[in-house]
């Protein structure tokens, strides 16, 4: 990816020596990185807030049962897989930090007027435009990232927000417990406003956030991008290399699905393993990604050893399958052991997985088009959480050792399917720069 550089976009940018070594001392004393860790923190723990409470808000105080609260909550959904694609090319045609300002407002909104949602059809809007903004959101930041962060210091820099939004969610998801505990609409009420007035808080830092590490090619290329409107977008469609390692690291995220929905089924359902380690196998995550992240991503540069991390990963996911499967028909303890093994397998392949998927998701695409490819990246990411619960309930849990055996193939596929199509897109991605250095001119007609 190109450096920072004063010279015209027409030039062939220098190449500074990208600050790829940075301490963690560093990137903390960063003003950037510091203005992200702020804006993702309040984010952070509004989200683990509302997260621990809604489920009890939406069955108890609106009074809807579960058999309507899920089908609203899998429509909501499928407006996120809508949401991300036209959010990334909002960011190209304007800038992210205006996007995610104008998402910020939104969310915040759609949270509040949950605490007064007096019917279901206002229920289920709410629930669609809350979905819907979060994976638009989840587009913006990552263009934010790719305009905000330097090249050198990002996939590290994001491995520190990724600890930081793990322990925000923990702290909102300790708050949530102190509300369950007066268990009154009063109570509820203010947790849902609060989670509300996270997002306008969230943008006090995202005011302060530079975008000063945006190369200047990409500048200029967010005007052409502002062409690239209506049916121009689908030739994004042609390219297949980012195409296909969008859906790798889409079966690879399924591994978020097994965690929160696969694993804490199997234990209550098909293992003698006690209720209660529902809990701490999600502490035991929690806390193993805030210590293991910034060190998984450490020396991850450039396509060729971010495909070797996450195909580390993935097959690291895979194997925490197959241990789950072999917590069947033990007794409590050895179940319960088994179990904690996995998610512990499962973490290991989740951090080093998901440090390579940063790291392609942004050098595979071009530097003018950042939010229109990471919104099909995020597209796919949200299928891959649309269609996980059904794909855990329906073909693997009720098929015990076999079901956990084919989801372990699946992610082993993907994983070793990875690298040759990472080695494909950057070939692509490489050509493409080049043809733009050399015809600057007709750079917009060259990338596409």
């Amino acid at each position: 990816m190109n450096t920072p550089t004063t010279a015209p976009p027409t030039a062939a940018p220098p190449t500074a020596a990208p600050p790829a070594v940075a301490s963690t001392a560093r990137l903390i004393g960063d003003p950037t990185v510091r203005g992200l860790a702020a804006l993702l923190s309040v984010n952070a723990v509004g989200n683990g807030l509302f997260l621990t409470i809604s489920t009890l808000w939406f069955t108890q105080a609106l009074g809807y049962s579960a058999s309507r609260v899920g089908p609203a909550l899998t429509v909501a959904g499928l407006c996120g897989i809508l949401a991300s694609l036209p959010a990334g090319r909002a960011c190209d045609r304007w800038n992210a930090k205006s996007v995610l300002t104008v998402l910020h407002l939104l969310q915040g909104a759609a949270i509040a007027l949950y605490a007064v949602a007096g019917s279901f059809p206002v229920f289920l809007a709410l629930a669609c435009l809350a979905t819907a903004g979060s994976r638009a959101n989840a587009t913006a930041r990552g263009t934010l990232y790719a305009h905000a962060l330097h090249p050198g210091l990002r996939t590290r820099a994001l491995a520190l927000l990724r600890a930081v939004n793990n322990v925000g969610i923990g702290a909102g998801a300790a708050l949530g417990s102190v509300v369950l505990t007066f268990d009154s609409d009063a109570a509820y009420r203010g947790a849902i406003c609060v989670s509300a007035a996270a997002f306008l808080l969230a943008l006090i830092p995202l005011r302060r956030i530079s975008t000063a590490a945006r190369p200047p090619a990409a500048q200029a290329g967010a005007a052409r991008a502002a062409a690239l409107s209506g049916p121009r977008a689908s030739h994004l469609l042609r390219d297949l290399p980012y195409l296909a390692v969008t859906a790798l690291n889409a079966v690879v995220n399924t591994l978020y699905v097994v965690l929160e929905v696969g694993l804490p089924l199997w234990l209550l359902t098909y293992t003698n393993a006690p209720h209660l380690m529902v809990g701490w196998l999600l502490v035991t995550n929690t806390a193993l990604v805030v210590a293991l992240q910034v060190r998984a991503a450490r020396g991850i540069t450039g396509p060729a050893r971010a495909a070797r991390a996450f195909r580390r990963g993935g097959l690291l996911v895979a194997a925490a399958c197959l241990a789950a499967a072999c917590a069947a028909h033990r007794s409590a303890a050895i179940a319960a052991a088994v179990l904690l093994a996995a998610v512990v397998l499962l973490t290991l392949g989740e951090v080093a997985s998901q440090a390579g998927s940063w790291t392609l998701s942004y050098d595979l695409a071009p530097d003018h088009a950042h939010g229109t490819y990471q919104g099909i990246y995020q597209t796919g990411i949200s299928v891959s959480q649309a269609l996980g619960p059904a794909l855990l309930t329906t073909f693997v849990l009720p098929h015990g050792t076999a079901g956990w055996a084919a989801l372990a193939a699946l992610f082993a596929g993907a994983a070793l399917a990875l690298p040759a199509a990472a080695r494909r897109a950057a070939r692509g991605t490489e050509r493409r720069r080049t043809n733009s250095r050399r015809r600057p001119e007709d750079s917009a007609a060259a990338r596409y």
